[in-house]
């Protein structure tokens, strides 16, 4: 079965004013969508980020940046109609954008638990969530633990920005850590869990400003695997910033290690949906991106595993 992750790039369904319309105007009730005054946000780039996942075509995909359940609903129902993802699991976390973390699958999802609630002081530890998911496939079960980390951007010193955030994503990393080793126990590598989604950093230090990498404790862990290492560095990027042209991975798959040794595929990276800013991606784009129009600007990661 092939697994994925994917941050969409705020899926959201929401809708903007045309120009010339009066918002408080525009609504007797509040309620009331008029299509005159409204029209539907982004909707070139929710068709290019499910061309991705059609491309990608999982069994099972962790998404990042989806606004709530009956978005994800609608979104499959719109643009995902023959992709057979019968069963969808998003639980509200933290963020203040309503970006969730979310799972769309072909198997049964047959329990879910979410850690929104853990907090450190009177702080919550998970910026969105790390969702648990059990999936069944046959008569085996795999468990997923779906994240979104802190992000590396701080508007109130953006040149420091992954210094200033990084305590929070070693915090989050360790936590997640803790999760897998409560579940499965001391030794949890012999168990068939992933995990996944927008860690939010790369490994590699700022040499010019001695900062390390927030998520190598949970990445190096000797109970999993990055499968993305099975690639050649200069294929391992999943995220391009325009603003300062840097691509790097953001994104990752951590096998088990124990379904690491089972799964002898390599992963695959689809960035045919990135912006065409993007000059080191090699694929041809899907019709409808430009340099103002793409699906995301993260790419979907995806691996055949074998359970």
């Amino acid at each position: 079965m092939t697994v994925a992750t994917f941050n969409c790039e705020n899926l959201f369904r929401r809708f903007k004013f045309k120009t010339g319309i009066d918002p408080a105007k525009a609504s007797a009730d509040g309620f009331t969508i008029n299509e005159v005054a409204f029209e539907v946000l982004r909707s070139a780039e929710k068709a290019l980020t499910a061309r991705c996942i059609r491309a990608v075509d999982a069994d099972v995909i962790a998404l990042q940046e989806v606004e709530n359940l009956d978005v994800l609903r609608r979104f499959r129902a719109e643009w995902l109609p023959r992709m057979g993802y019968t069963h969808a699991m998003l639980v509200e976390g933290n963020d203040p954008r309503a970006i969730d973390v979310a799972v769309l699958s072909r198997h049964p999802i047959v329990a879910a638990r979410s850690y929104q609630h853990l907090r450190q002081g009177r702080s919550f530890v998970f910026s969105r969530d790390c969702l648990e998911v059990d999936v069944v496939v046959g008569a085996k079960r795999l468990t997923l633990f779906v994240n979104h980390l802190k992000s590396m951007l701080d508007k109130a010193d953006p040149q420091q920005g992954r210094t200033t955030t990084r305590a929070k994503r070693v915090l989050q990393s360790n936590a997640v850590k803790q999760i897998v080793i409560d579940r499965f126990g001391t030794s949890p590598g012999r168990h068939p869990w992933i995990v996944l989604g927008d860690l939010n950093d790369y490994l590699a230090p700022e040499p010019d400003q001695g900062t390390t990498s927030g998520i190598r404790d949970l990445v190096a862990w000797n109970q999993l695997e990055n499968v993305l290492d099975r690639l050649p560095v200069a294929d391992r990027w999943t995220h391009f910033r325009a603003a300062t042209r840097a691509y790097r991975q953001l994104d990752y798959v951590l096998l088990s290690r124990s379904l690491a040794a089972a799964t002898r595929a390599k992963p695959s990276v689809e960035r045919r949906g990135l912006s065409t800013k993007a000059t080191q991606a090699p694929d041809a784009r899907f019709p409808g991106v430009t340099a103002l129009t793409a699906a995301s600007d993260h790419c979907p990661l995806a691996i055949a595993v074998t359970l």
